[in-house]
């Protein structure tokens, strides 16, 4: 059996993204070099959510890109193959403001896998990490640059991060074995 606990609900969500959005434009300040490259599955679409939120309080786009890091993972041993998403970056990444959005951080080893992708593409002047969730547990010293909500998490828990477009509602929950 499993405990769910709704972490943020659709409106927290919202908040969370829009508050994220304001702190990329107060660090970065001049928007015309920033882009925004999503981690497949759930990164991609909040990257979109970023930019959307972006585009409101600046009346600027800023490109999105999304990121397939399949074959850059170290442990395809254990969480299997899957069918690799298609990488789309439409712009040169070399001399931009890359941020790196993904859903949720752990160990940090899908990001190392995500910098080293992104190497492939170009040489970005500066590399920064925007997630929702950090539930810690970090394996590299990897930490993000924007962070939608901290959640400390035991080992044995999951964090789950459902978006409207792709799960028909937007939620973060925390799943805990009952023993």
């Amino acid at each position: 059996m499993t405990k769910i606990v709704e972490i943020l609900s659709a409106a927290e969500i919202r908040r969370t993204v829009t508050r994220m959005a304001s702190q990329i434009v107060e660090k970065y300040g001049n928007l015309d070099n920033i882009v925004l490259l999503g981690i497949y599955t759930r990164g991609v679409l909040l990257a979109e959510l970023l930019a959307n939120q972006i585009e409101v309080l600046e009346q600027l786009r800023v490109p999105v890109g999304a990121l397939d890091i399949t074959f850059y993972r170290d442990d395809l041993d254990q969480v299997g193959m899957r069918t690799p998403e298609k990488t789309k970056i439409p712009f040169d990444l070399t001399g931009k403001t890359v941020v790196l959005v993904d859903d949720v951080i752990y160990k940090g080893r899908t990001i190392r896998a995500a910098l080293n992708a992104v190497i492939d593409y170009g040489r970005p002047e500066t590399i920064g990490l925007a997630v929702l969730v950090d539930r810690g547990h970090r394996q590299l010293p990897i930490h993000p640059d924007f962070t939608g909500k901290k959640l400390p998490t035991a080992k044995e828990e999951q964090v789950k991060v459902y978006l409207e477009d792709l799960d028909g509602r937007d939620a973060v929950e925390l799943l805990s074995p009952i023993s």
